[in-house]
């Protein structure tokens, strides 16, 4: 099957969880329901996983960020989050630059 940037975005609004930054030790934390948070974790800064993953990029775009799927992959939880291969594949081919795309709510 053949990787395409279509692809990867997909796999990243498809990400399960939610991520929030534990303000006593720095680190963030990955939790599948918005109430499994403690009070080290603010309300306003736990947003979904598949939001996490993109950041602020050029004009009205934004970038996949490699970083932030970096702290995902690094908590070994990657079959309940749903990191997928077309995801892997992105971590994987670091000579390629990140995908920045412009992104908007689809009313169904």
């Amino acid at each position: 099957m053949r990787i395409t940037s279509q692809l990867i975005c997909q796999a990243a609004d498809q990400l399960k969880g939610f991520v929030g930054l534990n303000r006593k030790t720095g680190h963030y934390l990955v939790r599948f329901s918005e109430d499994s948070f403690g009070m080290d974790v603010a309300d306003d800064g736990i947003i979904p996983t598949s939001e996490f993953v993109w950041g602020a990029g050029p004009g009205q775009a934004m970038t996949l960020k490699r970083e932030l799927i970096q702290l995902l992959l690094d908590q070994n939880i990657d079959d309940r989050i749903n990191i997928t291969d077309p995801l892997r594949v992105y971590m994987n081919r670091g000579e390629v630059p990140e995908i920045s795309a412009v992104r908007s709510l689809v009313q169904g």
